[in-house]
């Protein structure tokens, strides 16, 4: 099975686009149709990208509950975002304080995705390229691998900028080359390896432990952030394990094949938590 090519443009003005999402407007609106699940797009056809197989820092995220908008450690959240829009061609970008994009040079640059789904936000999954394709628009196309370390998404990992997150309908041979990029930056110390405390651990003392100063699976940082907007101001883990169980993340941890939940790959003790496998080795079921 191929993947849906889109040309199209993307735009950033009055958006906040991040290391690994950005909107992208089609040149043929009507070929959002094609894609078996929904995406959501604007009056103008345009449509928040989620970049597949990636994951980068947050540079604003709010969980529910009462902590706010909250990020992670600004360097590397900031690396990859300005990385991702220099990568596909804006020379200039001005945001304001809330990270949205107030002027952008030039205002929209030529580019194209492939995909075949969207989330269940409405977003599409997608590998993103600059420049036009030489393929007819709306046509299906095979990511081999020389096809696939032009994307911005290969690109991001390749510079350290981006951890590998899966999903289980990632085709296989596009996850062993990611995968493969990605433990060559890491033995290289290349980006945010350098601080990475995802699989070495850390102690959570405060909340600023995870916002401004250790480096960690935004995946991860998300949940954490998630059970302390509802921990009426505690920063204690203990209960961290069964908040994690009950949202129901299911994953396959590779090479074995063995299904289980996050909470399983998640190790706590006392205020000291980290992953016990690299992210590379985790498939994780779409909800």
């Amino acid at each position: 099975m191929g993947l849906t090519l889109i040309q199209g443009n993307f735009r950033v003005i009055k958006a906040a686009p991040d290391g690994d999402s950005i909107r992208f407007y089609p040149n043929n609106p009507k070929l959002w149709e094609k894609l078996p699940t929904r995406v959501t797009p604007n009056r103008a056809g345009g449509v928040q990208l989620r970049l597949d197989s990636i994951d980068t820092l947050e540079t604003h995220f709010q969980a529910r509950g009462g902590i706010g908008m909250q990020h992670q450690p600004l360097e590397f959240a900031h690396s990859a975002a300005s990385e991702l829009l220099k990568f596909v061609g804006f020379k200039k970008i001005t945001r304001n304080d809330n990270e949205v994009v107030t002027a952008a040079e030039p205002e929209q640059v030529p580019g194209f995705i492939l995909t075949r789904f969207a989330d269940i936000y409405g977003r599409a999954i997608a590998f993103a390229f600059k420049g036009n394709s030489d393929e007819a628009d709306g046509s299906s196309i095979y990511l081999d691998k020389s096809l696939l370390k032009k994307s911005a998404n290969y690109h991001l990992l390749a510079k350290g900028f981006a951890y590998p997150t899966f999903y289980s309908k990632l085709y296989p041979d596009i996850r062993q080359e990611l995968a493969s990029v990605t433990e060559k930056v890491r033995k290289e110390n290349k980006g945010l390896w350098a601080e990475d405390k995802t699989k070495k651990g850390f102690i959570l003392e405060e909340l600023e432990t995870i916002t401004e100063r250790v480096v960690i699976l935004p995946k991860l940082f998300r949940r954490l952030l998630g059970y302390l907007a509802i921990n009426d101001g505690s920063v204690a883990l203990d209960g961290f394990s069964n908040y994690l169980e009950s949202l129901n993340d299911r994953l396959v941890i590779l090479p074995e094949g063995h299904i289980t939940g996050f909470d399983f790959v998640v190790k706590v003790e006392g205020q000291n938590i980290k992953l016990t496998t690299q992210p590379e080795d985790l498939i994780f079921l779409e909800k």
